[in-house]
């Protein structure tokens, strides 16, 4: 599977010794933390490369992140998708959100060690995040892999966004479903429904990318207070 990942590195361009060495390093401290923290439930080095990072880098070759300068991943976990992203794109600039301050530590103290300087962490729930002036619609893209429906997602995700920017929604089966049933909710966050893609050599029934277009601003009162946008979806 590291045969394949360097394959995956040259068709983006982005392969070096450098960046091998940064993603090896990254994903065996993530590996050796896990025993203490909970970080991933992937912990052989094949399928920790193939479901965290070839699946976190599919979004290299869209639109909506060749264009972004400023990303923010939200309930990041591990650091996936934003990591990897990172590592690859040091030009960009990454901000890791997630609710559990003890794994924001851990992602802090690898990304010092390896160097990987354009990766800060923010720690808090979405809901109260996107209510800060300094983050509310302040990114060109905003990425999640988090488990949660679309819905959900959406009323987390939207708000960080500028008019003109994106959210990318990682999904796997049930994507176009979830789409469907998310439009009036994307709608009234001020977004619009792109595109559903199926990454180039993927699977629908394992990666599919689901584009939002943020077109108007967020209504003051998303997200709702913290707990709801996945409680109590939107309709």
């Amino acid at each position: 599977m590291k045969t394949e990942l360097v394959k995956f590195l040259e068709m983006t361009g982005r392969y070096s010794d450098e960046i091998m060495e940064k993603l090896m390093g990254y994903m065996h401290g993530i590996i050796s933390w896990n025993e203490k923290v909970n970080l991933t439930n992937l912990t052989e080095e094949d399928e920790f490369i193939e479901k965290h990072y070839i699946d976190s880098l599919l979004l290299w070759n869209s639109e909506s992140f060749k264009k972004a300068d400023k990303i923010i991943d939200v309930g990041t976990g591990g650091g996936f998708p934003g990591v990897p992203l990172a590592i690859l794109y040091p030009e960009k600039e990454f901000v890791l959100l997630d609710s559990l301050k003890k794994r924001l530590n851990i992602i802090d103290s690898l990304t010092h060690e390896l160097g990987i300087n354009n990766v800060t962490t923010f720690h808090g729930r979405a809901e109260d995040a996107a209510k800060k002036k300094d983050m509310r619609e302040a990114f060109d893209l905003c990425v999640s892999r988090a488990v949660a429906n679309l819905t959900s997602l959406a009323e987390l995700c939207i708000p960080f966004v500028k008019i003109g920017g994106h959210f990318v929604a990682y999904k796997g089966p049930g994507a176009y479903d979830e789409a469907k049933e998310a439009e009036n909710a994307i709608n009234i966050l001020g977004g619009k429904l792109e595109s559903i893609t199926v990454p180039e050599g993927q699977k629908e029934s394992e990666h599919t990318l689901i584009t939002i277009l943020k077109t108007a601003k967020t209504p003051e009162k998303y997200p709702r207070k913290a707990g709801d946008p996945l409680k109590k979806p939107l309709k």
